[in-house]
Order: C-alpha cells, then structure tokens, then sequence
C-alpha cells in the first residue's frame, strides 16, 4: 500500500515539474541585418545565420529567436513590414529561408521568428 502511495507521489512530482522545451532554453536573438553578411553587399543575410548555427549550437544555445526578415521598406529596423509570406530580399530568398531551418533541425535547435501584429504600413 506504501510503496503504491509513494510511487504516485513519485509520478505525479514528476509531471508537475515537467517543463516544455522552451521554458528552460537557451535563446540567442539575431538581428538579421547586422549579424551575418556572406554575399558582401553590406547587410546580414540568411545564409550568413545559416553558416553561424554550429557555432551557436558549441555555444549552447537552444534557439535561435530572428527579428523580422518579411518583406519590409526598412524604414523602422524591419518591424515596418508590408508581407507577412514573403522574404525581404535583402535577406535571401524562402529557399535560402527553408536550408536556414533544415540546418537548426540538424543542430537539434528551434527557430522562433519575430511576429509583429497590429502594424499598419503605408506604402510610400
């Protein structure tokens, strides 16, 4: 009788104290223009995140969180997007976007993208 007692407490610990994957990972936050340039035209690019994930993955990290890299007029840093399904081309292309998140699968790491809701962007 006990020993079923206290293998419940046991169990039922456990699973009070589980915690999902992101509630004790470790995220590195990139901002995409500044981070990684591979074609030297001067702006951080997709494939220069894509070349720095088994660094980050010897790091540590867990996650790699990206600020906006949809389609946007860069007057506010990226966060003025006009295309939620498409990515700016000064960052790459949705191929380059599909190898980014093939290597952070490979490097057993997750990618969180920015999501800015509620913002209105006249285009000038």
């Amino acid at each position: 009788m006990w020993l079923k007692l206290i293998l419940l407490f046991v169990i039922h610990s456990c699973l009070i104290n589980a915690k999902e994957w992101w509630q004790g990972a470790n995220f590195y936050q990139i901002y995409p223009k500044s981070f990684m340039d591979s074609d030297d035209d001067g702006y951080g690019d997709l494939q220069g995140i894509r070349s720095k994930i088994p660094y980050l993955k010897d790091l540590g990290v867990d996650g790699v969180w990206l600020s906006p890299i949809y389609t946007s007029p860069q007057k506010d840093g990226g966060y003025d997007i006009t295309n939620y399904t498409e990515i700016d081309p000064m960052f790459g292309t949705m191929n380059d976007f599909d190898q980014l998140i093939t290597t952070v699968k490979e490097n057993g790491m997750h990618l969180i993208l920015d999501y800015v809701p509620n913002v209105i962007q006249a285009k000038i």
